[in-house]
């Protein structure tokens, strides 16, 4: 067993910056878009492969605004508190859906498998217009018998009106941004909610019919200590969501200037930041969570940690899933599309992306053609990500570069971080907080350009 000073050591040895691995080729090398009749090629051969396999396509909708800026926020947000900004934003929302089902074709329905709302604030529509929006997109589709509905939510502008709304409409799934409960922590994020406030929404969730409600925690927060995440989890453990996913503060003030608000001496160091994690995640086992993937944790109850012994455990933009479900249509500002062979991410501001719509364009602004390497290492890390192990053995499952990934990898098996053959990769329990290292080994768009590592925040 590694000692104290030993993982600490190598904590800044390992401490750099790196990719979270939403997707592989990460966005930063993205450089071959699609046209757009290729894109939609891609999804309809997609699909007809979901059809003949029984599945579904997964749709996600992101609503950008919010009423009040979250310093911390990476997300792609529009800060506003004009609510008459949201009947033209979900038409054409409707309309770029509308330009979709015309391209695929009108005369057969879409199979869909998961529905998902983010942002920005989900919330921020009124009642009436996510049924509006959600009805409008749910006319052209078809549910399959395990299809999931799940929306993100600011527990400050959720009623329940909305939460009653979303359960007609089929939502059984509920994020809630938390973050901290810390009065000194939720200042420097511009981020004010009481537990009674989330204790409320939580509650009106669950007698509206919602069945798994999902927490987002984050540490490594300005001015966070061992005790604000205490308190922190001792509220959450009070008010005992399904799931809980314990993200790692991403620090890129050169890609969000909000996050000036505060400056690097008030966050915690790279080993203060861990020891926030290891001191959560120990609350979090001896409350019953188990750990699933990266930073995501659930109770035994959930099908999240259910399909992670069977090892059907699924990652994408949305985060983890209990299936692989493919194509992921993006419908609104900055959605990124996964065909699994192909990439697009829409317009990221809001007029140039409803000025495309209007002129009836698909309106991704780039994208990437996934060649046979891309595709292959795609699945090694995604395995890695899911199931901590990988093998390449298989020729289906092997191209030339992964014959030089020891390179990368004898370091942490030296380390003692990982299990290492010719052939395969197993991460063990002590290499888990260096997952994001480790699957750079199998990066090679980030081997052949290594100077775009400095642009991720920081993996520890």
């Amino acid at each position: 067993m590694q000692t104290a000073a030993t993982q600490s050591d190598l904590l800044r040895k390992y401490d750099v910056p790196g990719p979270r691995y939403t997707s592989y080729p990460t966005i930063l090398h993205w450089d071959s878009v699609p046209t757009p009749e290729q894109w939609i090629e891609s999804v309809a051969d997609s699909l007809n492969v979901a059809k003949q396999q029984g599945t579904g396509a997964a749709i996600y909708i992101h609503i950008p605004y919010c009423r009040s800026l979250c310093t911390y926020c990476g997300c792609n947000s529009r800060i506003t508190t004009k609510t008459s900004v949201s009947q033209p934003y979900l038409e054409t929302v409707l309309k770029e859906w509308s330009i979709y089902r015309t391209r695929l074709g009108t005369q057969t329905q879409i199979p869909l498998t998961e529905l998902h709302l983010g942002g920005g604030t989900p919330t921020f529509l009124s009642p009436s217009e996510l049924d509006q929006l959600i009805s409008g997109v749910l006319r052209d589709t078809v549910q399959t018998a395990d299809a999931e509905f799940s929306i993100e939510s600011d527990p400050r502008v959720t009623t329940a009106e909305h939460l009653n709304v979303l359960s007609r409409l089929g939502f059984r799934r509920l994020s809630l941004g938390i973050q901290d409960f810390d009065p000194q922590v939720q200042l420097a994020v511009n981020r004010i909610q009481t537990e009674k406030q989330v204790e409320a929404v939580t509650e009106q969730a669950r007698q509206a019919g919602f069945n798994s409600i999902n927490y987002d925690l984050i540490y490594g927060l300005p001015f966070q200590t061992l005790n604000s995440v205490e308190q922190t989890i001792q509220a959450v453990m009070r008010l005992r969501p399904d799931r809980i996913a314990f993200y790692a503060y991403a620090h890129v003030p050169w890609v969000k200037p909000g996050q000036r608000h505060f400056t690097e001496a008030d966050l915690p160091s790279g080993d203060e930041k861990r020891e926030l994690y290891e001191f959560g995640r120990e609350m979090l086992a001896a409350a019953g969570y188990r750990e699933i993937g990266m930073d995501h944790f659930a109770l035994e109850t959930d099908s999240l940690w259910k399909t992670s012994l069977n090892g059907k455990l699924h990652r994408n933009f949305m985060g983890y899933t209990s299936r692989f479900v493919t194509p992921l249509i993006g419908l609104g500002v900055s959605s990124i599309s996964d065909s699994w062979d192909m990439f697009v991410q829409n317009e990221k501001v809001v007029e140039n992306y409803t000025t495309r719509v209007e002129k009836g364009e698909l309106p991704f602004f780039r994208g990437h053609k996934l060649d046979r390497e891309d595709r292959i290492l795609r699945r090694h890390i995604l395995n890695l990500m899911t199931r901590f192990e990988t093998r390449w053995d298989d020729a289906e499952l092997y191209v030339p570069f992964l014959g030089c990934v020891d390179e990368g990898l004898k370091e942490f098996e030296r380390d003692g971080l990982i299990e290492f053959s010719k052939y395969y990769c197993r991460i063990k329990d002590e290499g888990r907080a260096f997952l994001r290292n480790i699957c750079m080994a199998f990066d090679a768009r980030l081997a052949q350009d290594s100077s775009a590592q400095r642009l991720f925040s920081r993996t520890i």
